[in-house]
């Protein structure tokens, strides 16, 4: 008898067996493309809320469609020179562009075409292309994972825009960090993008996480409502925490050290490299604060009013923390006390 398969994925980026769908929001995306509506739509979320395996499903949607064309692009190389090189390689478009004497001898893809200019501008370039596009009622997807403001970024994201003035048919899907996003729309030449939709990747609905897990896992209604519970709803955590309960035959217990190495050291790790000295001071004024009232917080973190106020609104931003309840400040992470608690007290030791 063949054995069953794990149904959880712990590889980041890659999309897994067992996803909760955040359907309204794909609706969303896909009618606004659909319906042009916007050409623009910006996902963020925190490390592991599933932004990558949303913008995937997103993608997959058009790759079924006949009239779309869906190119992905690797957010740190040279954007528009990738895009050129990804509509190339279609043997369907290579011969519409042939077809409408778009000579791209000069940018190395062996598409030349006799008695025409080659052209040297590859924004140039693009434009012809996507016209060519555009007769035969087609339309353009760029997905691009993780974004942050480069130069190459500018380059392309000025080009997109002047692709959009001249209603040609490109549309486009990021995905990035609250931060990076931010800086983003918040950069001189980028204004534009600060009036594209954004759409923020929250968490699991948990009674789908615990439906889940006693569809696939086995459990009772008292330990899946408890392993949803346990995960706070963080796409990430859902697979961990599926994956190696699976593995351990439904013993969540022996699970759940596994799952917090790996949060620690494939998330967590990473945003505690990221932040502040004095954001770390809150988080661990929250860590150790039993009422999780911000007096009290103030206090163990020896934080005034002010800069208390400052670095909340700065960890809320990044969505590390939950202020929604007025005086109170929660963590958004799962099993993220502990680790704050010793990284806050590692760094405090002498070298």
């Amino acid at each position: 008898m063949e054995k069953k398969k794990n149904p959880y994925n712990i590889m980041f980026g890659k999309e897994p067996a067992q996803v909760i769908s955040r359907l309204p929001q794909l609706t969303e995306v896909i009618n606004s493309f659909q319906e042009d509506e916007s050409n623009i739509y910006m996902i963020t979320g925190v490390r592991g809320s599933g932004k990558t395996v949303f913008m995937t499903e997103v993608s997959k949607e058009f790759d079924a469609e006949e009239d779309w064309i869906t190119v992905e692009l690797n957010s740190s190389a040279n954007l528009l020179e990738d895009l050129l090189d990804s509509l190339v390689s279609d043997n369907y478009l290579a011969k519409i562009f042939q077809s409408a004497s778009i000579n791209l001898s000069l940018f190395g893809v062996g598409l030349e075409v006799s008695n025409s200019v080659p052209i040297s501008s590859r924004q140039v370039a693009l434009e012809k292309m996507l016209k060519s596009i555009k007769k035969q009622n087609k339309k353009v997807l760029i997905c691009i994972d993780e974004v942050t403001v480069t130069e190459q970024l500018k380059i392309f994201a000025g080009a997109f825009q002047i692709f959009m003035r001249k209603d040609l048919p490109v549309y486009l899907m990021m995905t990035g960090l609250f931060e990076n996003i931010d800086d983003m729309r918040n950069e001189k030449n980028l204004t534009f993008l600060y009036r594209a939709p954004r759409i923020e990747i929250r968490p699991l609905n948990l009674e789908v996480v615990a439906n889940n897990y006693r569809n696939n896992l086995g459990v009772d209604v008292k330990d899946s409502n408890y392993l949803a519970n346990l995960t706070k709803g963080y796409s990430y955590a859902f697979q961990l925490l599926g994956y190696f309960t699976w593995k351990n035959a439904g013993d969540y217990k022996e699970a759940i050290p596994i799952v917090k190495q790996y949060l620690e050291e494939n998330v967590y790790e990473k945003i505690w490299m990221e932040i502040s000295s004095t954001d770390k001071r809150l988080l661990y004024g929250i860590s150790k604060s039993e009422s999780s009232k911000a007096k009290e917080i103030k206090a163990i973190a020896e934080l005034s009013d002010d800069a208390y106020s400052v670095y909340r609104g700065r960890l809320i931003k990044k969505r590390l923390v939950d202020g929604s309840e007025h005086g109170y400040l929660k963590f958004t992470l799962p099993l993220f006390n502990e680790f704050v608690i010793r990284k806050y007290m590692q760094d405090r030791m002498p070298v």
